[in-house]
């Protein structure tokens, strides 16, 4: 990238930070040891924009540079009805099997997926046909947005006792009565072992799939209906470019040429190439070599129903109390109204101590 903007006297420097919003909190307005941009995911865009730190990309450039995105990407840096981030990949959670165990063809109903898991899970004997994190919000959401339900919506309001969120806990209940304990080490675990034929997991599992030696198949969340007719619509988690206010104020051309040098297909494609990351930029999936990978073709096809997790700062408190709801019906048996009433208000009182 360097390389198309010297012409322009332009050099990007990109540095690797841990903790990077606290780096943010601390630096974010400080022009002289702070970043002028920053790449981070999506969700913690709210945050930073309250904090005063961000420009929105209308003040630098003009809709044109990032018109070529998945409109599920462009949705993620929208807040309060502004464009802060430049979407440049996503991810989002896939139905990944092992193709020496799973038997015949993988179902395309969420109902025939729990015939085959009831046919081909042994709990006694510590073998699945599908794990997954039951207890944990973010692999939950594919059947809560499904079913039309919601943690949290754009006004800050959660939706633990929404009856759609509850429908689709109930639901999901007689899934997690098949599988494992549904902590995140438990699930990996079994299904690099071969003890489970499926995992509902992301990207992020691939490298110690590989090391495990399974022939592995993907399949996107998208391509499963549940039974009103609605597909399974997971979180997305969008990586993007925001840019600091102090750069779009005394850098705005630099910032400008940067954004539309990070913008082109040719990045995405990059990216894909070398890091198996599903583009932004939905001209990269021209090139053979994206739209032939596997698992990169599956998260593009979820993109048609994948919601970005809620970039606003209430956000951050609403893991607590879902996923609380989440084991109580799933581990301990508890009354789901009973439970979704209480860790609303649990998750209601929270958001209020924000304010």
């Amino acid at each position: 990238m360097n390389e198309k903007l010297g012409g322009d006297g332009i050099t990007v420097k990109f540095e690797k930070k841990s903790g990077l919003t606290d780096q943010i909190k601390l630096y974010g307005s400080d022009g002289e040891s702070g970043p002028d941009m920053y790449m981070y995911a999506h969700d913690s865009l709210g945050t930073f924009v309250e904090m005063g730190v961000l420009s929105p990309l209308s003040d630098i450039v003009g809709e044109e540079v990032y018109a070529d995105m998945l409109p599920m990407t462009q949705e993620a840096g929208l807040y309060k009805g502004e464009q802060y981030l430049l979407p440049v990949y996503f991810e989002t959670l896939l139905f990944m099997y092992n193709k020496d165990l799973w038997e015949g063809e993988v179902p395309s109903t969420t109902e025939d997926l729990y015939t085959y898991m009831e046919a081909h899970t042994d709990t006694a004997a510590g073998t699945y046909a599908l794990v997954n994190q039951h207890s944990t919000a973010y692999n939950v959401s594919p059947f809560i947005h499904g079913f039309g339900g919601y943690i949290i919506d754009e006004d800050a309001a959660p939706g633990l006792a929404d009856e759609k969120t509850k429908e689709a806990i109930e639901y999901n209940k007689k899934f997690a009565a098949l599988q494992a304990d549904g902590d995140y080490n438990t699930v990996t675990t079994l299904f690099n072992e071969g003890k489970a034929a499926a995992i509902i997991g992301g990207p992020w599992l691939v490298p110690g799939i590989k090391d495990a030696g399974i022939d592995l198949g993907i399949q996107s969340l998208s391509d499963f209906t549940l039974p009103g007719g609605e597909s399974l619509a997971p979180y997305s988690g969008i990586q993007g470019i925001g840019v600091m206010k102090h750069a779009a104020e005394e850098k705005k051309d630099a910032a400008a040429k940067v954004l539309a040098a990070l913008a082109a297909p040719e990045v995405g494609i990059a990216l894909a190439e070398k890091a198996s990351c599903a583009p932004a930029n939905q001209k990269a999936y021209d090139e053979d070599s994206v739209s032939s990978n596997e698992m990169i073709a599956a998260m593009k096809r979820t993109a048609e129903t994948a919601k970005p997790m809620p970039n606003i700062p209430e956000m951050s408190v609403m893991w607590g109390p879902a996923e609380s709801l989440l084991a109580a019906v799933n581990k301990s048996g508890e009354d789901l109204d009973a439970a979704a009433e209480k860790y609303q208000a649990e998750a209601e009182t929270a958001i209020a101590d924000m304010q």
